[in-house]
């Protein structure tokens, strides 16, 4: 069984979650990198690993931000999301100049992803999940074998991602959670695109949005 190692790197002045995860080899991958490129290859380099892949769950600028520039400097692919988040990733410009972020050009991942594909990184073998509401194209990353998955800004500890963007869709997030991922188990562990860690059990319990006594 695949062992994982893995350290979360709030980034941006939003604070998202980048992951570092890393199997028993050292062989790494960066799950949503939305800046801050130098301080990442500093982690990556303090805790002698290698970075094989960049994963992203969605395309919205505090998530993907460092993706193209690290790309670029160390000729990793990029994988995910899924295709219709095309039209996020080519608003990047945009994205940048409306929230006051570095220049951030457009760019085209290298694989998109598709709901039951899977993705490898060294000996960790991660199911893709597609989980739109917050965004059209938004993907879930799970890690069967640790019980573990990320969900960028699917759900989080006690509320759920907006759907107010362009191409939100309030009933297809509340169907993706509930459909997808808490099927999955209680016992799962996720890690959100900000804030805390929490479980599948503990939302489905708890979580006002999207748990046993909220409605549609």
């Amino acid at each position: 069984m695949a062992c994982m190692e893995f350290t979360i790197l709030p980034v941006t002045p939003y604070q998202q979650n980048c992951s570092l995860v890393w199997d028993a080899a050292g062989r790494a991958a960066l799950i949503d990198p939305g800046g801050e490129a130098e301080r990442l290859l500093a982690e990556v380099e303090a805790r002698g690993l290698t970075l094989e892949k960049i994963l992203l769950s969605h395309g919205h600028l505090d998530h993907v931000g460092a993706a193209a520039e690290l790309r670029e400097r160390l000729g990793i692919p990029i994988v995910g999301p899924q295709r219709e988040e095309g039209f996020w990733l080519d608003a990047l410009p945009q994205q940048a100049e409306l929230f006051g972020f570095p220049k951030t050009a457009a760019f085209v991942p290298d694989r998109w992803l598709v709901d039951g594909d899977t993705v490898e990184v060294g000996a960790l073998r991660f199911d893709v999940l597609h989980c739109p509401g917050h965004t059209p194209g938004h993907v879930v990353f799970y890690l069967a074998s640790d019980r573990l998955a990320f969900v960028g800004d699917v759900l989080f500890k006690g509320s759920i991602g907006r759907t107010d963007f362009p191409r939100g869709d309030h009933a297809a997030l509340i169907r993706a959670i509930r459909e997808k991922l808490f099927p999955l188990g209680d016992d799962v562990r996720f890690v959100p695109g900000h804030g805390a860690m929490s479980t599948f059990g503990r939302e489905r319990r708890e979580n006002p949005f999207v748990g046993l006594g909220s409605d549609d």
